[in-house]
Formats: structure tokens, C-alpha cells, sequence
């Protein structure tokens, strides 16, 4: 990858060149993700008071520098998500989510008219669009705390995104995943006096659910995702599949059917994915992280103490057996595979692996997606990769994604909005925007397609 801004603009345009089957919108986005913007001031949010729906920080830093770090962003949050359309590359309408980098050769800032545009080594390349501040984030719950702070909505307002458990309880060098900043991120939100509560009581969230059910007249919010920190003994006198279950029946028994409810834990023994299903989730996010073995026990140091890498995938298979395989979807964190100093030192090495563990998982009817890699900087990975992976391997990955999942006759998995370029609105990798648009699939989830 080039080491200097200026020749950013080289780069993309010859892997638009070489992967013409990429939708360029896609090269732009995976680029903006991995690596970053920067935000001109005009372009930056009034935080809860303004127009601009701001940054929500839900869960991770999603960011290039802690908040001390940011400048004037950090006082004033950039938006969530921005959207990408013309310029010169032609772009479709392209939803990226916001990772702020003050360094970055992207920035986004106002012309001499006072419309945004994102700018590439000083040249414009599209319009932005910013997010409107959405009629329910205007409203708080009764003890005072903002929707906001409760229950954000990203990916343009498709996605309520509930972490309801705000730190790991891997903690600490010998068991974090190296990729992620979780834990820092709960103490430095709480270092800068920011609300950000810990453990999400149920009552709070029904509360705030339902005021976004009732000024979100469009119906634009569609799913919820329960998550958080893994959970290695109890809270509160629950295990992880009581503890994040308990929010989903709880929703499902307040607002039946209103959106399809999603849960991210870890692989858990079946019975326990059976709770899981019995209290209403209907899709299901056992993450893998990353496929290759020997970075799997390096990068995830607690999943493989507390579970291990085989046993994890095993629990991935028989929890396709409660949700049916199409309604199982484990993430991974792409990038990570060529992450100094264990990572694969070629993208083809690197491709190949990720096409393993694809395959696997395709060829069973399981539909794994992917997070693109922000090499958060209170990381270890993110401290020795401060640059990411290269921009190829990025692009490389959308295409050999793209093959796995035909070769396999799949389509892209439900509860992620529409697919295709100018369509999709998940915002944290393109993997979305570079499927065809036909193979977006029902957003209701399926039944199982073997008994229980």
C-alpha cells in the first residue's frame, strides 16, 4: 500500500481498473472504512441539539485516535453515517459508516457554496449526504437519558442497535481480542464525563423502544441486534443466554413482530442457543473473528481458553440446527488476517485463508459477514498496523465473497436491508453493495429447516 496520501488517488483508480467486477462505489467505501476521514468543522454534527444525526459510539471507537485525540470532532460528534453519490467516479448512493482519522487523505467538508462533499488528495470525488436527526432522538426517556445513549439506530436508521452490555468480561492482554478496543472504549467515554451505561436495565430499553415506535412512523427501523461484551460467568445472576435473552423476550412480548430481532454472543452450547430462539431472536451471530488457526489463537486469546477454535465452530453448526443454517450469519474481522507481526505477508495467502473458512461455512448453508478492520489505536493490533490491511486485499475479498456465495447458491443473508450498489445501507463493510440486487434476500427471517 502506498505510504503517501498523495498517491491514494493511484490506488483506487487502478483497482477499480483491475476488479471491474467490484462496484467502484465499493473500492471508495472499503477504503473510507479501513482507513478513515477527517471532518472539516463544517462538516460536524451539533451533537444531540442539531440537525445531523451525530455519532453514536455504541459499542467500539470505530475511530484512528482516542477521543483527546480528535480535535474539535471530539466536542462536536461527526455523524454517524455519511452517504456517497456522483462526483466523478459516478458513484450510486453509498452508506458509509463514520471512523474519524484526522490524518487521513479523505476529508469532508463544505465548498465555497456550502455543500459537502467527500475531497481525496484535495480533489472532490462525491457528494455527502449527512443523516437527519430522526424525530425519536429528539425525545428522552423519563429518567432523562437520550434515545441516543439507549437504543441508536445505524446503517441509516434500518438497525437498532442495542449493547446492553458495555465492556468484556475478557479482560486484560492474556484474553481481549487484539483487535478490539470494547474495554477502552467504556473508560475513556467515561473518562471525557459522557453518559455511557454499563449494563442497559430491560425497563430503559422497552422505554426507548418505544418512542422510536412511535415517531418512527415510516417504519425505517427494521431490526434490532442485542449484544455486548462476552460473558464468562454472570450478571446479575444470569449466563450470557439469560442475560441478553431476557431483552428479546422481553421486546417480543412488548412489540411481537414489530422488528426481527438479532442477537451477537458467542458460540454457545445448543441448549443454550435453543433459549436463545425460545425468547424470540430469530438470527443469530456466533462470531469466528478470523478463520486461520494459529491467528485465531493469538487474536482471540479468551475465545480460545473459554471455548477454543474447533469447539467454536462446532457450536456454529448445531446452533444452524435451532435458527436453520440461513439465519446463522458469524461475523469476521477482515483485515486482521494480514495484521503485523503473525499475519499473512501476501494477499493471495491471505484471500485463501478467508476463502477457507468461507467455504466451510457456505457449503453447509451458513452465511457468514464481515466487519471491515479499523485499526483502532489502544489496540495492539491497531498499535503495530496503524495502516490496516492493504486496500487490495479489501477489494479482493468482495470479489472472492461474492464467487464463494454463488459458487454455493446462496443469497445474501437476511436482516441486513436491500443488496446491491446504490441499494445497500449496512455501512460497516460493502460486502452488501457487491452482491447483484437480486439476491437480496426476504427480511423475514426463516424457520428452522431441521427439527429441534
Amino acid at each position: 500500500m502506498p505510504s503517501r496520501s498523495e498517491n491514494r488517488t493511484q490506488l483506487i483508480e487502478s483497482l477499480m481498473e483491475r476488479f471491474p467486477h467490484v462496484p467502484r462505489e465499493a473500492v471508495i467505501k472499503e477504503d473510507l472504512l479501513r482507513g478513515g476521514i477527517a471532518f472539516d468543522e463544517s462538516a460536524l454534527s451539533d451533537n444531540e441539539g442539531g440537525e445531523v444525526k451525530p455519532k453514536s459510539y455504541f459499542i467500539f471507537s470505530f475511530d484512528h485516535g482516542t477521543l483527546p485525540e480528535l480535535g474539535a470532532a471530539a466536542l462536536r460528534r461527526p455523524p454517524e453515517e455519511i452517504v456517497l453519490t456522483g462526483g466523478p467516479y459516478e458513484l450510486r448512493r453509498t452508506v458509509v459508516s463514520v471512523r474519524v482519522n484526522p490524518s487521513s487523505p479523505y476529508r469532508v467538508a463544505a465548498d465555497d457554496h456550502g455543500v459537502l462533499g467527500l475531497y481525496l488528495d484535495g480533489a472532490r470525488i462525491s457528494d455527502v449526504g449527512l443523516p437527519p436527526m430522526p424525530d425519536y432522538y429528539r425525545h428522552t426517556l423519563e429518567n432523562g437519558k437520550s434515545v441516543m445513549e439507549v437504543a441508536p439506530t445505524i446503517q441509516w436508521g434500518y438497525l437498532i442497535y442495542l449493547t446492553v452490555f458495555r465492556v468484556c468480561q475478557y479482560f486484560g492482554a492474556k484474553e481481549e481480542c487484539q483487535y478490539c478496543d470494547i474495554n477502552h472504549n467504556w473508560r475513556q467515554h467515561k473518562a471525557a464525563g459522557r453518559p455511557y451505561t454499563g449494563v442497559k436495565p430491560v425497563e430503559e430499553v422497552l422505554e426507548a423502544l418505544a418512542i422510536i415506535d412511535k415517531y418512527d412512523t415510516s417504519k425505517s427501523s427494521t431490526a434490532y441486534t442485542l449484544t455486548g461484551g462476552a460473558i464468562t460467568s454472570q450478571i446479575g445472576g444470569k449466563d450470557e443466554a439469560d442475560f441478553y435473552g431476557q431483552y428479546a423476550k422481553a421486546i417480543e412480548e412488548r412489540f411481537p413482530g414489530r422488528w426481527i430481532g438479532k442477537v451477537v454472543a458467542q458460540a454457545l452450547p445448543k441448549a443454550d442457543v435453543q433459549r436463545f430462539h425460545d425468547y424470540g431472536v430469530r438470527i443469530y451471530h456466533p462470531n469466528y473473528e478470523v478463520w486461520d488457526p494459529y491467528l485465531f489463537e493469538r487474536y482471540c486469546p479468551g475465545k480460545e481458553r473459554y471455548v477454543g477454535r474447533d469447539e467454536w465452530h462446532r457450536r456454529i453448526l448445531d446452533s444452524a440446527e435451532v435458527f436453520g443454517p440461513r439465519n446463522v450469519i458469524p461475523n469476521f474481522v477482515a483485515g486482521v488476517e494480514m495484521a503485523e507481526p503473525f499475519g499473512f505477508k501476501t494477499v493471495d495467502e491471505a484471500i485463501d485463508s478467508t476463502v477457507e473458512g468461507l467455504q466451510y461455512f457456505m457449503s453447509r448453508g451458513i452465511t457468514p459477514r464481515f466487519t471491515t478492520w479499523c485499526p483502532e489505536p489502544t489496540t495492539p493490533l491497531g498499535k503495530a498496523n496503524p495502516q490496516g490491511a492493504p486496500l487490495e486485499y479489501h477489494v479482493r475479498l468482495l470479489e472472492a465473497y461474492r464467487a464463494t456465495l454463488e459458487a454455493n447458491g446462496l443469497t445474501s443473508p437476511p436482516g441486513y436491508g436491500p443488496a446491491g450498489p446504490g441499494n445497500a445501507v449496512f455501512s460497516v463493510s460493502s460486502f452488501m453493495d457487491s452482491l447483484p440486487a437480486e439476491s437480496a434476500a426476504p427480511e423475514d427471517a426463516d424457520a428452522p429447516t431441521q427439527p429441534r
